[in-house]
């Protein structure tokens, strides 16, 4: 099903509703291979975000930043969660923009968007210390995000200039203090061999979360929906079934699951 106001498709028939975001230089693209292995247990609501798709192209930095992304999100999740409970997932740049929407929009402050749990995956809490790109000056920079494009081999990509708007906005982004104040169920996976996002800051994002579970998949660099698609969905499916079973009762509590914490 496709929005005419926004650019957002649901993938799946299953009863647990996850809102997925894309990285700073993918598309709801990037989540298709995951999303299509779980439309059984899941409903996987898939926006293009701002400088993706047929999203709106802000012309400036400011309609980049986090909030800006939180922003977004939370139309979609008004237009298209009805009211339901859900996962808010995020892979690389995504992780950031589930954070900051996580930390806006508190189930204890009685707000009916907030997100049940969090399935993070490829990410940091720190991209104060990415170094997605080096470049200052506009040629370089855009040469650099021309080059990561084909490196991480992404099928659809976002337009160069709104990747160059999002770094000037979000690199100096720190989201560590925020963490312990997040106590909704958490799961992080990360790849053993992620050269973006290296993978202590996996460490540090789930050991900073309350409830947060990390999940690693050796010889897995960051390109964990396309390229360890089936690696994500063993590690995550346990998870995300005991969510849908806790929810179906009225007003169960959603606790986090054990998983396994290497993949073989």
């Amino acid at each position: 099903m496709a929005s005419n106001s926004m650019d957002v498709i649901e993938i799946g028939s299953g009863p647990l509703c996850v809102v997925a975001l894309h990285g700073i230089q993918g598309t709801r693209a990037a989540w298709l291979p995951v999303a299509q292995r779980l439309s059984a247990l899941c409903t996987f609501v898939l926006p293009n975000l701002q400088g993706r798709g047929a999203a709106p192209r802000p012309a400036t930095a400011d309609g980049y930043r986090l909030e800006r992304y939180a922003d977004a999100v939370r139309e979609v999740v008004e237009r298209h969660v009805d009211g339901r409970p859900f996962v808010l997932a995020g892979w690389s740049m995504g992780v950031s923009v589930a954070l900051e929407y996580a930390d806006r929009y508190r189930a204890e402050h009685g707000d009916r968007q907030a997100p049940a749990a969090l399935l993070l995956l490829s990410g940091s809490p720190a991209l104060c210390e990415m170094r997605w790109f080096c470049a200052d000056d506009q040629p370089a920079l855009l040469a650099e995000i021309a080059a990561r494009e084909r490196r991480l081999g992404l099928s659809e990509a976002a337009d160069h200039a709104a990747v160059a708007h999002t770094w000037q906005a979000i690199r100096q982004t720190d989201q560590r203090s925020r963490l312990p104040t997040l106590p909704i169920p958490a799961l992080v996976l990360h790849g053993r061999d992620d050269d973006d996002c290296p993978w202590p800051h996996a460490q540090t994002l789930a050991d900073g979360l309350p409830a947060g579970r990390l999940a690693t998949i050796e010889r897995a660099g960051h390109g964990l929906l396309t390229g360890h698609a089936d690696a994500v969905v063993k590690l995550a499916l346990p998870w995300l079934q005991q969510l849908a079973d806790s929810m179906r009762p009225a007003g169960a509590t959603i606790l986090p699951s054990p998983i396994p914490l290497e993949l073989p």
